[in-house]
Parts: C-alpha cells; sequence; structure tokens
C-alpha cells in the first residue's frame, strides 16, 4: 500500500467491498475476449489526413469486448519514421469519444506514439464525437451509461469498456512501430478509473497516471458525489429502492480500489482537493490501496478540472524520464 502525503490526511477505511471471484471473473472475462482475436494481429490500420505536418495520424481499429470492432486514432511523429517509439494507450472522459484526428496532439508531439481510445456508446457529451457503438446497439449517444448493465458484472458497461482498455494495450503491443516494452496507460476521470482497472489486470505495463478518478471507492463517494455521473445512480435507486445490494456488488468489479490492489506499474496521480463531481477521498483510497510505485500532484485549490496544462506537462515530463530509465 502506498504512504500518502501529509497533507491528504489520514483516511477512514475504504468502504467498497471485493467480490471472492473477482479475479477469476476477470481472469474469465479476458480470456473471452481474447479468444476472438488470440494474438492481436487483425488491428486495421489506415493513414488519414490531418492538418498537423509534424504528426502522423491512422485511423486504427481491434477487436475489443465481444470480438467487436472498437475505433481509436494511433499517432507519432513523422520526424521517427518507422523506429519502435514507447505508446501512451489514452482512455477518454466521460461523455467524449475520440474526437477528430489532430485534437488531442500533445502526446505524439512530445515524441512518443498515442493511441487514442474510443469510448464504446459515448463521444456526444462534449468534444467532437465518438464512432464506435455499444453492442451493436445503435450510434453513439449521450452521456448515460452508469446503469447500463447494472443488475449483474457479466451485463455491466464498465465490463466492456475496460476490456476494450486491456485489449487496446493488446493490440498496440503487436504494432511493428511501438516498443512493446514500454507502454504506459493513461486517464481522467472516466479515463482515470479504467486505467487504474487496466493497471490491475494488465501485470507488465511500463506505467500508468491518472489524475481525478471517477469509479473510486464508490459507496463512499456516492454519498457526497455532486451532479453527473454519480446522480445517474441516485436516479436509479431512487426507482428501483430494492436493488442497492445488487448495484453495489456489481461496481465492486470495476472499483478502482480494488484493481488499486493488484496493480504494480510506477504510477503518477493528480488529485483536486475541491472535486465535487468525483470527490477527492475515492482518488485517495484507490492512491492510498497502490501496491506498486507512487508519485502524487495535489491541487488543494482544484475541483474536477484537476491540474489541468500544469499536471499534463509533468505527465509528459514523467512518462519520458520513465521510458528512459
Amino acid at each position: 500500500m502506498a504512504t500518502l502525503p501529509p497533507q491528504l490526511g489520514p483516511l477512514p477505511p475504504s468502504v467498497v467491498s471485493e467480490p471472492d471471484d473477482f479475479d477469476r471473473f476477470w481472469a474469465r472475462t479476458l480470456d473471452e475476449a481474447r479468444s476472438f482475436d488470440p494474438e492481436a494481429r487483425t488491428t486495421e490500420r489506415v493513414a488519414v489526413e490531418q492538418p498537423l505536418s509534424e504528426l502522423r495520424y491512422w485511423d486504427i481499429s481491434f477487436r475489443g469486448f465481444g470480438g467487436q470492432r472498437v475505433k481509436a486514432w494511433l499517432s507519432r511523429p513523422a520526424r521517427c519514421d518507422d523506429e519502435p517509439l514507447p505508446c501512451v494507450v489514452q482512455i477518454p472522459g466521460y461523455g467524449r469519444g475520440r474526437g477528430l484526428p489532430g485534437e488531442n496532439p500533445h502526446v505524439a508531439a512530445a515524441g512518443m506514439a498515442h493511441l487514442l481510445l474510443d469510448v464504446r456508446g459515448q463521444g456526444c457529451g462534449y468534444g467532437s464525437g465518438g464512432d464506435t457503438p455499444d453492442l451493436h446497439d445503435g450510434a453513439p449517444e449521450a452521456p448515460g451509461v452508469v446503469t447500463r448493465g447494472i443488475s449483474a458484472p457479466e451485463t455491466y458497461y464498465y465490463r466492456r469498456l475496460i476490456v476494450d482498455a486491456v485489449r487496446a494495450v493488446d493490440a498496440v503491443r503487436k504494432l511493428p512501430d511501438v516498443d512493446a516494452e514500454r507502454v504506459i496507460v493513461m486517464g481522467n476521470s472516466q479515463g482515470g478509473g479504467v486505467a487504474l482497472a487496466v493497471a490491475g489486470l494488465v501485470s507488465d505495463l511500463r506505467g500508468v497516471t491518472v489524475s481525478v478518478p471517477f469509479l473510486c471507492d464508490i459507496p463512499a463517494v456516492y454519498q457526497s458525489a455532486q451532479g453527473e455521473p454519480y446522480a445517474e445512480l441516485v436516479r436509479y435507486l431512487s426507482v428501483r429502492r430494492a436493488e442497492r445490494e445488487v448495484v453495489f456488488r456489481t461496481l465492486a468489479y470495476v472499483d478502482g480500489v480494488n484493481h488499486a490492489r493488484r496493480a504494480q506499474a510506477p504510477s503518477l496521480w493528480g488529485l483536486g482537493l475541491r472535486d465535487t463531481c468525483c470527490p477527492p477521498l475515492g482518488g485517495q483510497q484507490a492512491l492510498a490501496a497502490y501496491a506498486g510505485p507512487t508519485e502524487v500532484e495535489i491541487y488543494s485549490d482544484n475541483g474536477h478540472e484537476g491540474g489541468e496544462f500544469y499536471y499534463l506537462r509533468r505527465q509528459l515530463t514523467w512518462i519520458r524520464e520513465l521510458c528512459a530509465a
């Protein structure tokens, strides 16, 4: 377990439960997902035009949950030709899809390969859209996935998204211009919670970096979170009054605290201590539970925006140093 900085203070015990079959559930889930494409060799890749002359972009698709095709953008510096580069796999926040090529250039501009995952069934909350439906369910939709399939862990939405993110790591490791031993997972908010799950499920990542993570110590932060997306859970339980125990059992399988206990890769965290969307207690509990090395940047006067570009600069420097070691 990580030692917290003094300014975070002592924490109460985490209230999230850990299902007895947690490891078996995820091992079975990933075995099933990988059975559709055992070697992750059927990744499709098409070069695309975009306005940034110093970067190259490709439209990528690979097999995610259930063998479904999941979209992503792959980018890298144009000057690096085809040499294998470290790769950052980034998971977007809630409501955002992969957007447009060129929209998120910072990682590739810093000299690394960058895979920006599309988020199934999302993309119409903000940003510039997404292209991956959830379970062939029609076009991606506005935010509203927190309770989708929540009556059982097998049908829960975030089981599918976490699998997509793990399979994105599998896919980039098979690309000839990616260094398979230097893959880092990155995410903010929703992406941070999913990145922690990937870190717990993939044992040999080079690193993981998160900010203001969602889906951490969910039973505790649910009590004080304001607005979306936790409000979706409130509305659901206000109607389905008898399902509280079932709902929180499902959520335990995706909770970042449980996944952090299994994660070994070096990690960098950013926390906004005035965050009311994803209250910082959740991120602090996941940080405290994290089994590998940790570093943390604390933004005492910021909310869910966290450190914004202050933190992104720190992340890029940290990633480059980690990959050079």
